[in-house]
């Protein structure tokens, strides 16, 4: 089992940054690849980005591509989410997951282990 925490969620205005973690403690082998989802109310959930934590290819969605960066520490038992120059569509629940192997990072249905969300809200 991996267990997954979100936090540093918040309200911030149109053009801020803002630093996510994701502590993950439990099994560590069995997730060679962690990820960032989110969900916008009404929505479904998107991918963000993603990292193979032995291979250090790192994916993000075009949507945030050059405003977001995946990090993390040495044992990659925290993986940090750093958005800069964040939207208001950028609003939603930011969600932490953990995989063994996805055939495609951004496929949902691969990630086994999720955390329980942490919320953003940037106002216009």
């Amino acid at each position: 089992q991996v267990r997954l925490v979100e936090s540093g969620g918040g309200l911030v205005q149109d053009g801020d940054s803002l630093r996510l973690s994701c502590t993950a403690s439990g099994r560590t082998f069995t997730r060679n690849v962690m990820a960032w989802f989110r969900q916008a109310p009404g929505k479904e959930r998107e991918y963000v980005g993603a990292i193979n934590i032995r291979g250090g290819n790192i994916n993000y969605a075009d949507s945030v591509k050059g405003r977001f960066t995946i990090s993390g520490d040495n044992a990659w038992n925290t993986m940090y989410l750093q958005m800069d120059s964040l939207k208001p569509e950028d609003t939603a629940t930011y969600y932490c997951a953990a995989a063994l192997n996805p055939p495609n990072f951004t496929w949902i249905k691969a990630y086994g282990y999720w955390g329980q969300g942490t919320q953003v809200t940037v106002s216009s």
